[in-house]
C-alpha cells in the first residue's frame, strides 16, 4: 500500500499541474495522500517533514532567485538587453540569423538573466531576423531553446543557474564544478543543435517554406493567462506575471555598459570562487551558532550570490538616469522571484514526504541498483524527477535531498571525484524537463506565435536528444579519464 500510494501522490500530483492547478496546494495534497496509504502521521508529514525540507530549500536558496531575478529585470528595463540583442543583430545579420540569436541568448544567460526575461528579448529579435532572412517562423523555438535552456543552463563552467547551484551543498563543490568535462558537453550540445537546425533550415529553403503567420503573445497575455503563470513559475525561476511590471528605458545603453554586468557576474563568480573564499578564514562556521558546517556547503552558493549583488549593483550604478521607475522595476524583480522559489520549494518538500516513507526503499534500492555505478544512477535519478515534475530545480532537489548523501558516500568510496556527480545530476536534470508541459516550453511557443505541432520536434532535437548526447558523454568520459 505504501507504494501505491507514492505512485498514485506522484499521479495527481503531475496530472492536475498539467491542468494548470498551482503546485502549492498540489504539491502538500500529494504528499498527503503518500502518507495516508503508508499510514504514516499525516499531519506530522505535513507541518514538519514537508515544510522542514521545503524551507530549508528556500534558506538555502532564495538569494539565488531573489537576486536572479531581481538583475534580469534590472536588465531588460534599462535596455541593455535590448542593446545586447541589437549588437548581435547588426554584427551577424540574416545571413547568420540563427547563429546570432543563440549567441545573443547564450551571452545573456550566462550572464545571469532570467530565463523568461531573455524569452521577451530574443523573441522580437528572432522574428525580424528570420522574417528578413525568409526562415520560418517555427524554428524561433527551438533557435532559443539552443541559446537559453541547455549548455548556458546545466554544463558551461561558472553558470550562474539555479540548476547549478543546487548540487553544491550536497557535494561539497562550486559553479566551476568539472570545467573540461563541462566544455566539452557545452560543445556538443551547441553543435549538434546548430547543425540540426541548419538542416532543417536548408530543408526548409528546398521547399520553398517561408517566414510564416503567428499571434505571439505578449507580457499581458501570460500575465492573464494563470495556467500558463503556474507552469512556468515551476519551471523556471522568474514569474512571467511580473514581466509587465516596471518601465522599460526610452534610449537603451551602449553595448559596452550593456555587456559590463554580465561580465561582472562572470569576473567575480570566478575570483570569489577560484581566490576570495579560498584564502578567508571561515572556521567560525563550525561553531554550533552557524550549525556546524563545512566551508564547501556554503562557499558555491556565496560565490555566485556575490556575484549577482555585484551585477546588481553595477547595472543600476551604469543605468540610474535610464530606468525611469527604479522602485516599480527593483519591486517587480523582487516579486518575480517569491513564487518560484515557494512552487520548487514545496515540490522539495513533496519529496521529502515521499523519501520518509518505508515504501521507499523499494525506490531507492532500484535507482541505486542501475548498472554503470553512480554516474548513470544519478542521471536516471534526475531525468526521471525532472520529467515528471516539468521541472529541473525541483527534480534535481529531490533527487539529491533523497539520495545525495548517498550518492556523495558512494563516490568516496571509488575515489570519484564530487564534481563530477554536480556535472552529471545537473545535465541529467535539464533534459527530460523539456517535455510538452514544462512551464518553459508552453511560455515560449505562446511568445513566438507557435504551437507544440509546429515547433515541439525541433525543440525535442535541440533540447533533449542534444543534451542526453552531451550526458552520456560526460559519463562515458568521466567514467574513463575522471573529473577534469
Amino acid at each position: 500500500m505504501g507504494l501505491l500510494g507514492i505512485l498514485i501522490g506522484l499521479g495527481l500530483l503531475v496530472w492536475l499541474a498539467f491542468r494548470g492547478w498551482s503546485v502549492l496546494l498540489l504539491a502538500p495534497f500529494g504528499a498527503l495522500v503518500a502518507a495516508l496509504f503508508a499510514g504514516e502521521p499525516v499531519l506530522a508529514h505535513w507541518t514538519l517533514t514537508f515544510m522542514n525540507s521545503a524551507a530549508h530549500f528556500f534558506a538555502q536558496f532564495f538569494p539565488l532567485f531573489l537576486l536572479g531575478a531581481l538583475f534580469g529585470k534590472l536588465m531588460e528595463d534599462s535596455g541593455s538587453i535590448s542593446a545586447i540583442a541589437d549588437f548581435m543583430m547588426r554584427r551577424l545579420g540574416k545571413n547568420h540569423a540563427i547563429l546570432a540569436v543563440v549567441i545573443a541568448g547564450a551571452l545573456i544567460t550566462y550572464g545571469g538573466v532570467s530565463l523568461f526575461v531573455a524569452f521577451f528579448v530574443l523573441a522580437p529579435m528572432a522574428q525580424e531576423l528570420f522574417r528578413s532572412a525568409g526562415i520560418p517562423r517555427r524554428l524561433m523555438p527551438a533557435t532559443i531553446v539552443l541559446g537559453t535552456s541547455t549548455f548556458t543552463m546545466s554544463a558551461f563552467p561558472g553558470t550562474p543557474s539555479i540548476q547549478n547551484a543546487i548540487p553544491m551543498p550536497f557535494f561539497g563543490t562550486t559553479p566551476f564544478a568539472a570545467p573540461g568535462l563541462g566544455i566539452v558537453a557545452s560543445a556538443i550540445m551547441l553543435g549538434f543543435g546548430l547543425w540540426w537546425l541548419r538542416r532543417i533550415e536548408a530543408a526548409a529553403r528546398k521547399s520553398g517554406e517561408e517566414f510564416g503567420e503567428g499571434s505571439p503573445a505578449t507580457s499581458d497575455d501570460l500575465a492573464s493567462d494563470e495556467q500558463m503563470r503556474e507552469r512556468a513559475s515551476v519551471g523556471r525561476e522568474f514569474d512571467p506575471a511580473e514581466i509587465a511590471h516596471g518601465k522599460r528605458a526610452q534610449v537603451t545603453p551602449p553595448i559596452l555598459i550593456a555587456v559590463l554586468p554580465l561580465a561582472v557576474v562572470i569576473l567575480v563568480n570566478l575570483s570569489m570562487t577560484l581566490l576570495i573564499l579560498p584564502s578567508l578564514d571561515l572556521g567560525f562556521l563550525s561553531e554550533a551558532r552557524w550549525g556546524g558546517i563545512s566551508r564547501s556547503a556554503v562557499s558555491g552558493v556565496w560565490a555566485v550570490v556575490t556575484a549577482l549583488g555585484a551585477a546588481v549593483a553595477t547595472v543600476v550604478a551604469l543605468n540610474f538616469r535610464r530606468l525611469p521607475t527604479l522602485r516599480a522595476t527593483m519591486d517587480a524583480g523582487a516579486n518575480a522571484s517569491v513564487l518560484p522559489a515557494v512552487s520548487v520549494a514545496s515540490l522539495v518538500g513533496f519529496g521529502a514526504v515521499v523519501a520518509a516513507m518505508p515504501a521507499f526503499v523499494i525506490v531507492r534500492d532500484w535507482v541505486l541498483g542501475i548498472g554503470g555505478g553512480p554516474l548513470v544512477s544519478i542521471a536516471v535519478a534526475t531525468n526521471i524527477l525532472a520529467a515528471l515534475t516539468g521541472s529541473a530545480s525541483g527534480g534535481l532537489t529531490i533527487a539529491l535531498d533523497a539520495l545525495g548523501a548517498t550518492y556523495l558516500a558512494r563516490a568516496q568510496e571509488t575515489s570519484l571525484d564530487p564534481a563530477l556527480l554536480h556535472r552529471v545530476a545537473v545535465i541529467g536534470a535539464g533534459t527530460l524537463d523539456s517535455l510538452p508541459h514544462n512551464g518553459a516550453v508552453v511560455t515560449l511557443l505562446a511568445v513566438c506565435g507557435s504551437t507544440h505541432g509546429e515547433s515541439y520536434r525541433d525543440i525535442v532535437v535541440v533540447g533533449i536528444i542534444g543534451a542526453i548526447l552531451a550526458l552520456i558523454a560526460v559519463i562515458v568520459l568521466g567514467t574513463f579519464l575522471g573529473s577534469f
